[in-house]
C-alpha cells in the first residue's frame, strides 16, 4: 500500500524496537492439533465474539508492528466471497529458514502454537493481542488462509488449509516500482465446521474495535473496506471507512464528550514512559454528568475489570486533588478529605498502558495485575497533572467547585444512605416490603424480576417457583438518573427499594459480587413504549449506578409473548409477527382461530406468565452484554442526558429503520 499523496505520517512518540526481526527471534512451543479440537480455549467461543476474534488476532500482530515502531497504515477488508484480507506495511513477517524446525519462519509461525516474535527474544517489546496465541489459531480455524509477504525486494506466498501447509514458500522478485515495499497481507476464509452458526462478519462490531485501535495508536492509519455485495452503493462501489486520529486518545475522550458539556476546554494528556512501561492517558470533566466514565487498554485490550493500572490512577487523582484544595484555600486542613468518587465526578477518562510482559487475571483475562504498574501510572500521571494544574489554575478551580459541590451532595446523601445500608447481605429489617423473597439464600441459583406495577407483580408473584424466584414491582417510571445528582437518588422510594432488594451497595464504590443477592437480575416489562421507556430507565440505572453488573452479566430482559393463538383444545404462543405468520399459516386457509393480543403482563394469567416467561425450561430471556463499553456510554448520554437536540437527531437519523406499522403508541 503506497502512502497517499500529501499526508504526512508520524507515530504518536513510538519508539521504533532496535533488534533485529528474523527467524531466530520466533520462538516455538506446541503444535496446532488441540486448537481445532477445543477452539473455545483459544477464542472465547465459537459463535460471533470468536469469529471476529479471530480478525482481531490479526489486526492485533500488524498494530504490534506499529507499537514497534515499524508500520504506520492498516488495510482490513470484508471480501465478496467471505474471507477477510489484513494488509500492512510493517516489516514483513520473517521468511528465513527456523533455526528448530528447519521450516520458513513464516510456516512456523502459521503452523505453530505459540510461535511468534511476541514471547521473549527481543522481536518485540510490547505486543497486544488476548492470549498471544497469534495468527496460528486463525490458520487452524480457517478452511484457508493465504499470506504474502513483501520484504528485501521480495514477494513471497505461501497458502494454508485447515491449518497445514500446501506447498512450499513460493517466493520471486518484487514488482516493478515495488521494490522498497515492506509489508504482511493475510487473506482468510474462517472453517464451517467450527463456525457452525455462520462465518459472516458484522461491520459494526468490527468498526468499533479498528476505530479503538486507532484511538489507542496515534498517528496509524487503519483503513475498513467493506467488498460484500449487500454494503456496495448504487455504483457498485465498496463501503469504506478510515480511522485515523493523530491526536489518539485525546480524541478518543473529545468524541465521548462531544455531546456533553465539558468543564474545561482542553483535554489534560500525559504521555511517558519509566521502567519500559509506557503509559498515555488523556483526562476531561464535564459539568452535566455525575459520574465517571473511565476506559483503561493494557497492551491494547480493554481492560473491563480494571486492574493495577486503574487502581493507580484512582490513587493519584485523589492524592493530587485534594492537595490542591488546600494549598488553593477551597477547603481547611481541618475538613476531611474529598473522597474518590466526589473528585472524579462528571470525568472522562482513558488510560492506556503498554507494558512489556502483561499479567491479565479473570477469568475473562481482562483485568491487568501487574503491581509494579500501579506505581509507575501514580508517579507519571501525578508529575504530568500537577504541572497542569499549576498553569491553569482557573481548570482546577471549576474542577475542585464540582467536586466540592459532589462533596456536599454526598454527605447530604449520607443520611438517606443509612436507609440503604444493610445489617447483613441476607438477613435485614430494611428489606423493602413489597419485594416477594425467595426461599433461596444462594443468590448463584436466585433471580429477581422487576415487573412494573402492582397487577403484573401479583401475576408474577402467583406464578413463580418462590424456591428461587424474587419479585420485586416498582410503581410507574422510575427517576432517569443520567440527569440526577446522588442526594436525589437515594430520596427515591423505588431506586432505594431496587439497591436494598439487590445488594447493590453504594454508587461509585468498589462492587462487590459477594453482596449480590441475585445473580439474574431479569428486567420484565410490558411489551408496549410504556414499558420501554421503563425498561430503559432501569438500564441507565444499572450502567450509570452499578456498571458493573452490566459488564458482568447480570441483567436479563425477559421476554414475554405478545399472541396466544387458540385453536379449538390446542393454543400457541408467539413473541413476535413473525411466529404469529408462521402459525396462521399452518392452519390452512379455511381453519377457526383466535388470537389474543397481550397488552400488558396483567392480563396474564399466573400460570400462563410461568409457562411463557418464568419457566427456566421453556423461556426465553436476553442477556444484557456490552461489546462496546465507549459507543454505550455515548448513547445513554445523547437518549437519557438533560440536552434536546442530539436526542432529536438520533431519533431523526434512526425512524427510518423502523417498522411503523409495528410502532404500539
Amino acid at each position: 500500500m503506497p502512502d497517499p499523496p500529501g499526508i504526512p505520517f508520524r507515530m504518536s512518540e513510538a519508539t521504533k524496537v532496535q533488534n533485529d526481526y528474523g527467524a531466530e527471534q520466533i520462538q516455538v512451543l506446541e503444535g496446532l492439533e488441540p486448537v481445532r479440537k477445543r477452539p473455545g480455549m483459544y477464542i472465547g467461543s465459537t459463535g460471533p465474539r470468536g469469529l471476529h476474534h479471530l480478525v482481531y488476532e490479526v489486526v492485533d500482530n500488524s498494530v504490534d508492528e506499529a507499537l514497534a515502531g515499524h508500520c504506520d497504515q492498516i488495510l482490513v477488508v470484508l471480501h465478496a466471497d467471505g474471507s477477510c484480507g489484513v494488509t500492512d506495511n510493517g516489516r514483513g513477517i520473517p521468511t528465513d529458514v527456523h533455526p528448530r524446525t528447519g521450516r520458513s519462519a513464516l510456516e512456523t509461525v502459521l503452523t505453530v502454537l505459540h510461535a511468534g516474535g511476541k514471547f521473549g527474544s527481543g522481536g518485540y517489546k510490547v505486543s497486544g493481542g488476548l492470549h498471544g496465541v497469534g495468527v496460528s489459531v486463525v490458520n487452524a480455524l480457517s478452511e484457508w488462509v493465504e499470506v504474502t509477504v513483501h520484504r528485501a525486494g521480495q514477494e513471497h506466498r505461501q497458502r494454508f488449509e485447515r491449518g497445514a501447509p500446501i506447498g512450499s514458500l513460493r517466493s520471486s522478485p518484487a514488482a516493478e516500482g515495488e521494490q522498497e515495499h515492506t509489508g504482511t497481507a493475510v487473506r482468510f476464509l474462517p472453517d464451517t465446521q467450527i463456525f457452525s452458526g455462520g462465518i459472516e462478519f458484522d461491520y459494526a462490531t468490527l468498526a468499533s474495535r479498528l476505530r479503538e485501535l486507532a484511538y489507542l495508536n496515534g498517528g496509524v492509519r487503519i483503513v475498513f473496506r467493506d467488498e460484500r455485495a449487500a454494503a456496495r452503493n448504487e455504483a457498485g462501489e465498496p463501503h469504506e471507512e478510515t480511522y485515523f486520529y493523530e491526536g489518539g486518545i485525546r480524541e478518543y475522550v473529545a468524541y465521548m464528550n462531544a455531546e456533553k458539556d465539558p468543564l474545561h476546554r482542553d483535554i489534560i494528556y500525559v504521555n511517558a514512559t519509566k521502567d519500559g512501561v509506557q503509559v498515555e492517558a488523556a483526562l476531561q470533566w464535564c459539568v452535566d454528568a455525575y459520574s465517571d466514565s473511565i476506559l483503561g487498554f493494557a497492551n491494547n485490550i480493554r481492560t473491563v475489570d480494571g486492574g493495577t493500572h486503574i487502581e493507580g490512577l484512582k490513587t493519584v487523582l485523589t492524592r493530587t486533588l485534594n492537595a490542591f484544595a488546600k494549598k488553593r484555600g477551597k477547603r481547611k486542613e481541618a475538613d476531611s478529605n474529598l473522597a474518590g468518587e466526589n473528585i472524579r465526578e462528571g470525568l472522562t477518562a482513558v488510560l492506556s498502558v503498554k507494558v512489556p510482559e502483561p499479567e491479565f487475571e479473570g477469568q475473562t483475562k481482562t483485568k491487568l495485575g501487574n503491581t509494579e504498574v500501579r506505581g509507575i501510572v501514580d508517579t507519571l500521571v501525578g508529575e504530568a497533572l500537577a504541572e497542569f494544574l499549576e498553569f491553569n489554575p482557573s481548570v482546577i478551580d471549576l474542577i475542585l467547585e464540582k467536586a466540592i459541590q459532589a462533596f456536599n451532595a454526598a454527605e447530604a446523601a449520607r443520611r438517606a444512605r443509612e436507609l440503604v445500608r444493610r445489617k447483613s447481605v441476607l438477613e435485614s429489617s430494611t428489606l423493602p416490603g413489597k419485594l416477594a423473597d425467595c426461599s433461596s439464600r444462594d443468590p448463584s441459583e436466585s433471580e429477581i424480576y422487576i415487573v412494573e406495577g402492582d397487577s403484573a407483580g401479583g401475576s408474577a408473584k402467583q406464578g413463580r417457583d418462590r424456591r428461587f424466584q424474587a419479585i420485586l414491582p416498582l410503581r410507574g417510571k422510575i427517576l432517569n438518573i443520567e440527569k440526577t445528582d446522588d442526594a436525589k437518588i437515594y430520596k427515591n422510594t423505588e431506586i432505594q427499594a431496587l439497591i436494598t432488594a439487590l445488594g447493590l451497595g453504594i454508587k461509585g464504590e468498589e462492587f462487590d459480587e459477594k453482596n449480590l443477592r441475585y445473580h439474574r437480575i431479569v428486567i420484565m416489562t410490558d411489551a408496549d413504549v410504556d414499558g420501554a421507556h421503563i425498561r430503559t430507565l432501569i438500564l441507565t440505572f444499572f450502567f450509570r449506578y452499578q456498571k458493573a453488573l452490566v459488564e458482568g452479566g447480570y441483567i436479563y430482559i425477559a421476554c414475554p409473548p405478545l399472541y396466544k393463538v387458540e385453536r379449538g383444545k390446542n393454543h400457541t404462543y408467539c413473541y413476535n409477527e413473525g411466529e404469529l405468520k408462521k402459525t396462521i399459516e399452518s392452519f390452512g386457509e379455511k381453519a377457526n382461530y383466535t388470537i389474543q393480543r397481550f397488552k400488558g403482563l396483567g392480563e396474564m394469567m399466573p400460570q400462563q406468565l410461568w409457562e411463557t416467561t418464568m419457566d427456566p425450561s421453556t423461556r426465553t430471556m436476553k442477556r444484557v452484554e456490552i461489546e462496546d463499553a465507549l459507543e454505550a456510554d455515548r448513547i445513554f448520554t445523547i437518549l437519557m442526558g438533560d440536552k434536546v437536540a442530539p436526542r432529536r437527531e438520533f431519533i431523526e437519523t434512526h425512524s427510518a429503520e423502523l417498522d411503523l406499522a409495528q410502532l404500539d403508541i
